[in-house]
């Protein structure tokens, strides 16, 4: 696993991606495939592809991995761009490379039902998920109703977190606790090192063994993989904290480099329909688009953060480096 891209790293991103956009044609050729890199539910996207593969006949190429891995690819093939279309689990990824130029602008027709806050001219929400607490409710420990009760005794030991350097919606999560409470989560993510929280990897590896019983509870779980897991049979309760979370949408753009920006242009519309949202629905996300059902909680009940009521504390570099400081990770 890898950390999420930093600001030199994007620099070089821009600077291969637009020499190799130079060389690149702007034109669909039928025989290519559409390429899209993502970092969500690999059953999610494979329903997405053959969907969209029956209604064009355009094969869909997928590379499948957490944003930190994600990135990393597309910074190594940057003299030689592959992608077509990234879907990340991090908003903050779509501004960063929005701000840096790496992106074509899109206006889906289907994206008319979407929030505002939800889409720009360059990217769009491909479904929402939220960060909230996964308990394990045999393991014997109180049922929790906000944050800050993992950091009790009866918690001691017993909590996971995901790492924000390999998690884009775990570092989303800091960032919005941050910029909603200025310093107060700083205070509490010490507390919970000092109870014996463990940070550990990407959000599967945080889930595992609290679905084991091994720990009681992830702190920033993120839900639709909790949700997944519980649809299984996993005797695991998705909690969103009474003091309230951040949601974290999922972002699809078309990068500048694509050698077939129409055909990218259609994913994103089909990925938006009502077909490609149901699937979005399916994966335990919450659909971009008001219009279409949710399989879980809606967003309207869930207490949903406000950026801007705390101090603002730095960006995404700065967070990771204060809780890797945190956590003795150097």
């Amino acid at each position: 696993m890898v950390a999420p891209v930093s600001s030199r790293t994007m620099i070089r991103l821009l600077m291969a991606l637009t020499l190799g956009a130079g060389g690149a044609a702007h034109a669909d050729t039928p025989a290519r495939a559409l390429t899209v890199y993502t970092a969500g539910p690999g059953t999610l996207i494979k329903q997405l592809a053959e969907g969209y593969t029956r209604q064009t006949g355009v094969r869909v190429d997928v590379f499948q991995a957490t944003t930190g891995k994600v990135m990393a690819r597309l910074e190594a093939e940057a003299a030689n761009p592959r992608a077509d279309v990234l879907i990340s689990a991090s908003w903050d990824t779509a501004q960063d490379m929005d701000a840096r130029g790496l992106l074509l602008a899109h206006q889906s027709a289907n994206a008319a039902r979407v929030p505002e806050r939800l889409r720009t001219a360059t990217y769009v929400a491909q479904g929402i998920s939220a960060l909230g607490i996964v308990w394990n409710s045999s393991t014997g420990t109180p049922e929790p109703a906000d944050w800050a009760d993992l950091a009790t005794p009866a918690y001691k030991s017993a909590v996971t977190m995901p790492d924000p350097a390999l998690s884009g919606a775990t570092i989303d999560l800091l960032l919005g606790l941050q910029n909603a409470q200025g310093d107060a989560p700083w205070k509490l993510l010490a507390q919970l090192r000092d109870n014996g929280m463990t940070v550990s990897g990407p959000n599967a590896q945080a889930l595992t063994p609290v679905l084991q019983g091994a720990k009681a509870a992830v702190f920033g779980g993120v839900d639709y993989v909790a949700y997944a897991s519980i649809q299984k049979g996993e005797k695991i309760k998705v909690i969103f904290p009474q003091s309230g979370t951040v949601i974290a949408p999922r972002p699809m753009m078309i990068l500048k480099s694509s050698r077939s920006p129409e055909q990218a242009r259609a994913f994103i519309d089909y990925v938006l329909s009502e077909p490609g949202q149901a699937a979005v629905a399916d994966a335990w996300l919450i659909p971009t688009r008001e219009d279409v059902a949710a399989r879980r909680p809606p967003m309207r009940d869930i207490k949903v953060l406000e950026a801007g009521a705390g101090e603002a504390q730095g960006g995404r570099e700065q967070a990771l480096a204060r809780f890797a400081k945190l956590f003795g990770q150097h």
